[in-house]
């Protein structure tokens, strides 16, 4: 696998985390790769074969070729059909909404073209220069002339949600959503309004995958070996409290995760 990431322009930097490609040589026994969870939103675009996206069982779909991944909230298993070659963009949970008038709810848990998004012809060109461009220095500059234009176009995140979102992620997903509105019951129930609209998942929901990174990424990186340790410096109430939230958004449970040939990419991802 030839994993690699790029930083945006400091225009976007607040919007989008990174861009990143994915390489990997088709394989006569490809393996399903189970994804889970980060909290971000992306908008991909497929350059090689095909990817099967599985609903249920051995039921499939085939990803779109240019696409954006709405928020997820549990686990899925996607299947390359040969060659794989991939550029996306990565936004943070506030940063896509900025882009599109389509409420972020309606994205979430599932693949949505691009041309459902953004005007057919617009979408087609923009997938068209994408694919013909000569490497990624150019699909990042073509991605940003794009995103930059339709930054005009829209207006900028609610103030309430995002930073909700920035204290979330600064304190990885260990702040009370209690705490962030100072007990305000009548912010709360604007912010969830807020929240499923341009967001796609409660704020609840959020600080939960936030916090699971923080511990995935001690899990994989082998920074601490006790997973009483790690459910510790991850602010879970105890080991059985992190262990239920890392299965309900992997599947699997900590030990399981690690060496399992069906998580090598969702590792790649966190590591």
């Amino acid at each position: 696998m030839d994993y690699q990431t790029f930083q945006p322009h400091p225009d976007l930097a607040s919007l989008i985390s990174c861009y990143w490609t994915l390489e990997i040589p088709a394989d006569n026994d490809p393996q399903r790769q189970r994804i889970v969870p980060d909290g971000c939103i992306e908008m991909a675009f497929i350059l090689g074969d095909d990817i099967k996206r599985y609903t249920i069982g051995d039921t499939f779909i085939l990803q779109p070729r240019a696409m954006v991944l709405g928020q997820t909230i549990e686990p899925f298993y996607i299947e390359p059909t040969g060659y794989v070659n991939t550029f996306a963009v990565r936004f943070y949970p506030y940063g896509f909404s900025n882009f599109v008038t389509e409420p972020i709810k309606n994205l979430a848990n599932k693949e949505t073209p691009i041309a459902l998004l953004f005007e057919e012809q617009i979408a087609k060109d923009l997938e068209q220069k994408i694919i013909k461009a000569k490497d990624v220095k150019e699909r990042i500059e073509i991605i940003e002339i794009f995103l930059i234009d339709k930054l005009n176009d829209t207006s900028t995140i609610d103030n309430i949600v995002r930073t909700t979102i920035d204290t979330l992620i600064s304190t990885k997903g260990n702040t009370s959503i209690r705490t962030i509105l100072k007990n305000d019951p009548s912010k709360r129930r604007q912010l969830e309004r807020k929240f499923m609209k341009q967001i796609g998942i409660s704020p609840k929901q959020l600080g939960k995958v936030i916090r699971l990174q923080t511990a995935l990424k001690m899990l994989l990186n082998k920074d601490e070996e006790s997973l009483t340790h790690i459910a510790y410096e991850s602010k879970y109430y105890d080991q059985a409290h992190f262990i239920k939230d890392f299965k309900e958004f992997t599947g699997t449970n900590p030990k399981e995760f690690l060496g399992n040939e069906n998580m090598a990419l969702s590792s790649l991802f966190y590591k």
